[in-house]
């Protein structure tokens, strides 16, 4: 099973602050997410899946 991270792990990840990320998934944009128990996560494959997006994209 894939990890679940919060957005404040994600955050740290990044390098952004976990209210960047709540503007992000308001606009429908940055790593996939979704929630459990009300609250917002992210899954580390998702996550790692959008950085190397964001560097193909910076490259190509």
């Amino acid at each position: 099973m894939d990890e679940l991270l919060t957005a404040r792990e994600v955050g740290e990840i990044l390098g952004l602050s976990a209210g960047t990320l709540a503007n992000w998934r308001s606009l429908g944009i940055g790593p996939t997410n979704f929630k459990v128990g009300g609250r917002v996560r992210y899954r580390a494959s998702s996550v790692n899946d959008w950085i190397a997006e964001q560097e193909h994209d910076a490259v190509g």
